[in-house]
């Protein structure tokens, strides 16, 4: 059994990672629209073809996020994925320690 929760502790840490990545490449999106970007940079395009798709759910939803001229999509995405790094990794990590905890059953 103890494969299967270091499967569940792998995965964690994958998504923790995946995480911590999107939330740089948040950041630095929204640290780039400060400044007059080139729309043509690869650097450019790459973090709006990434980050776009889910600033635009997030409009969608929420219609009073760009409120008075501000944005605060980035600010709503930063918070939701801080909330999923410190909810639903540790909860993986914690099913996973529990199915290394398991006993094995007595023959």
């Amino acid at each position: 059994m103890f494969v299967f929760g270091n499967l569940v502790n792998a995965i964690a840490l994958v998504i923790h990672s995946v995480l911590t990545l999107y939330m740089w490449i948040v950041i630095i999106a929204a640290l780039i629209t400060w400044v007059n970007p080139d729309p043509y940079n690869p650097i450019v395009r790459f973090l709006f073809a990434v980050t776009e798709p889910v600033f635009r759910m997030v409009r969608k939803a929420l219609p009073f996020s760009a409120m008075g001229g501000i944005d605060f999509t980035p600010i709503i995405v930063l918070l939701a994925i801080m909330f999923l790094d410190s909810f639903l990794v540790p909860t993986l990590m914690k099913i996973g320690a529990d199915m290394n905890a398991v006993p094995a059953s007595p023959r």
